[in-house]
């Protein structure tokens, strides 16, 4: 189950993010935050391909109108591969204008759930010191409504929902901590948060992806693994990657039970030949399936 797997050999990303599975098309969409493009790529023909953006983007969804949607630097908008066309959406953050997106994931209904941070990332790619947690997490309506659910974020990270649509689960990496919030599926409502897991010693807690029996699989940066959690939050399983910065995954494959990892060669010594690679582990797990921004 631990084999790991790299797909696209050739393939490396400054700060790989953001993995989106869809199973319809046996597709699977993820980013380069700050390379600033994004990539799609079709396991079964091997075909890949690259948009390059003038925006830092954190995220990339299909939409059931067809075209994306794209988390860009401080705003969303459809992106129309074919001409390339951007058109603006929303932008659920603008009276921060020091952040910059990073988490975002699409909820069982279809509405784009947007996380941000105070952007760390230079004009040229540099590291910049985060000094405040003025990150924010937001949803986005299939008509643009967007509502604000949380404030004074560190780094918004790891976005899921249960199997049975009732819990959701939010974290902030600054704060060592992964909460889940009780969530009425029919209302986009979620409440009464609380500390769902919290680790030490094994990096920080980055995105996470969560299969059909409630377990979550927590990519931990810096800390080059992969924590399996049970539903109560409890440790069930350890995964050793061969990078440093494991960031986010999600299951895809005709079963669904390829784990695909991202990744990131920022922020690393080089020494590992396989940073900022995409990773991909056969895990004889089905995972919960992606869903299509409804707008």
């Amino acid at each position: 189950m631990t084999e790991i797997q790299t797909p696209l050999p050739d393939l490396r990303c400054q700060l790989g993010e953001g993995p989106f599975w869809d199973q319809h098309s046996q597709t699977l969409y993820w980013v380069d935050i700050i390379g600033k493009a994004a990539f799609a790529w079709k396991p079964a023909q091997n075909d890949l391909q690259k948009w390059t953006f003038n925006s830092l983007i954190s995220a990339i969804v299909p939409r059931e109108a067809g075209g994306f949607l794209v988390a860009l630097h401080r705003e969303l908008a459809f992106f129309d591969p074919a001409s390339g066309n951007l058109t603006p959406f929303v932008a659920p953050d603008a009276d921060h204008s020091e952040n910059r997106s990073n988490e975002a994931r699409v909820d069982p209904m279809g509405r784009f759930w947007h996380g941000t941070m105070q952007n760390n990332i230079g004009p040229n790619g540099e590291a910049v010191a985060i000094t405040q947690h003025s990150g924010t997490l937001n949803r986005v309506d299939a008509n643009g409504k967007m509502t604000r659910f949380c404030e004074n974020i560190g780094i918004s990270n790891t976005l899921l929902w249960s199997p049975d649509g009732t819990r959701m689960y939010f974290g902030d990496t600054l704060a060592n901590r992964m909460d889940v919030y009780d969530f009425d599926m029919a209302s986009g409502m979620a409440s009464n948060p609380r500390l769902f897991c919290s680790v030490e010693g094994r990096g920080g807690m980055d995105g996470s992806a969560i299969d059909q029996d409630g377990f979550i699989w927590n990519a931990r940066y810096g800390g080059s693994c992969i924590i399996r959690f049970n539903p109560d939050g409890e440790i069930d399983r350890i995964i050793d990657v061969p990078v440093t910065n494991p960031t986010s995954c999600v299951f895809g494959g005709p079963d669904m039970t390829t784990l695909y990892i991202t990744s990131a060669a920022d922020d690393t010594d080089g020494t590992k030949p396989l940073e900022g690679a995409l990773l991909a582990i056969e895990t004889g797990v089905a995972g919960a399936p992606c869903h299509a921004f409804a707008g």
